[in-house]
């Protein structure tokens, strides 16, 4: 037995390795607790026994090489239920169970390094995901990762070093003006033009248009909130059914809003119930009351599928071609942004999470009126060139 340097915990020789142990104290059972490590040499023995101090006197649990990054997820997962909505949670699961896992779940969690966080997103760009995608699958590593940190399985949350994939100016088309109104022209009879107006006048997204509740309009103020979602969720209960239709509250603040209402959107929302009251009448004891402002002929929640399906054939019939509802909020956006409006007044008319999301999809439709505000500057510091050339002439 080799005899331990002042400060050092037990090092010994075992045949052609070194071994190394910290004492832990004594686990719930009573039973000693002890993490060991092992070198070729002494020397590199005693820095992974530091190693292992400095992590335990910062707090850190003495962590297990052995878990690795799948298993963590995979218990990370089963945590989920009841901290978030089952929406989430089943959103959450996919993106570990077909893109995380796969990726890096051999790998240990304790051993996870950036670089190879960075690798998966490079090689998911490689099999043409988008940038919107690979954001997404980083927000849920990251999160997961922030509960090992705050286990004290890991030090450092990997995932949120790694490198942010930045969303491609145009993801996404945008109708031009033109285009907006041969579809409203289109739809003037249609039961889904209020529906479709108010999309496309405040770029909602599909589900937080379909869960607009009538509780949420103000006729007299002028303003709609925005409280609600219609989703489709996994069916949890013993029905045959897979998956069913749920109206759920708005999981963020700024998701939650308030949009401002011209007069004649209003009076477009004052037809919509006019001709609700009549599908109301027409359905008898059919009819379920919900609260919705756009809900089916029945009163129930709008599949947001069989939506999707019925604007794609609106938008052919108005001679544009197939265009899914989603594109409604881009197209929303570029024309809020093509009227001069404030991107900041854009994103929180969105609802985007910051600004900087927003920059990041529609900062390049600004590029004009940054032009402008240039041009609007030199003026008022340097006046104009034919101020400046008749000052010269009077001289």
């Amino acid at each position: 037995m080799t005899r331990r340097s002042s400060g050092e915990d037990s090092v010994y020789r075992d045949g052609d390795r070194w071994r190394g142990a910290v004492d832990l104290g004594y686990g719930v059972n009573g039973r000693r607790l002890r993490k060991k490590v092992s070198g070729r040499s002494r020397a590199e023995v005693v820095r992974k026994l530091r190693e292992l101090r400095r992590e335990l006197d910062a707090g850190v649990s003495a962590p297990s090489d052995r878990l690795t990054t799948g298993a963590f997820l995979d218990r990370w997962v089963l945590s989920l239920d009841g901290r978030v909505s089952a929406k989430t949670a089943d959103s959450y699961a996919d993106t570990v169970r077909l893109h995380l896992v796969p990726g890096l779940g051999r790998i240990p969690v304790r051993k996870l390094i950036v670089s190879q966080v960075d690798a998966l997103w490079q090689s998911k760009r490689q099999q043409g995901y988008s940038a919107n995608s690979i954001r997404i699958m980083r927000s849920v590593l990251r999160r997961a990762l922030t509960q090992a940190e705050r286990e004290g399985v890991i030090l450092r949350n990997v995932a949120a070093l790694s490198g942010a994939p930045r969303l491609d100016a145009g993801e996404g088309r945008s109708m031009s003006v033109d285009q907006a109104r041969e579809l409203l022209d289109t739809i003037k009879t249609h039961r889904h033009r209020a529906l479709i107006s108010i999309m496309l006048a405040f770029g909602l997204r599909r589900g937080e248009a379909l869960g607009l509740h009538w509780s949420a309009f103000d006729a007299d103020a002028m303003t709609l909130r925005v409280t609600h979602g219609v989703k489709r969720v996994k069916d949890r209960t013993e029905s045959k059914r897979k998956t069913r239709l749920e109206i759920g509250e708005l999981k963020t603040r700024r998701s939650r809003r308030t949009l401002f209402l011209t007069p004649e959107l209003v009076e477009l929302l004052k037809q919509h119930r006019g001709r609700q009251a009549a599908e109301r009448i027409a359905a008898g004891a059919a009819w379920q009351d919900h609260g919705l402002v756009f809900p089916t002929e029945i009163g129930t929640p709008l599949d947001p599928d069989n939506f999707s399906h019925v604007f794609a054939r609106l938008t052919t019939k108005a001679g544009l071609g197939h265009w899914h509802p989603h594109e409604l909020r881009h197209s929303g956006a570029s024309l809020m942004l093509a009227q001069g409006t404030d991107l900041y007044v854009v994103s929180e008319v969105l609802g985007h999470a910051s600004i900087a999301i927003t920059k990041d999809i529609y900062g390049h439709l600004v590029e004009g009126h940054k032009r402008e505000a240039s041009k609007a500057m030199s003026t008022a510091l340097f006046g104009t060139v034919g101020s400046q050339s008749g000052s010269q002439g009077g001289a």
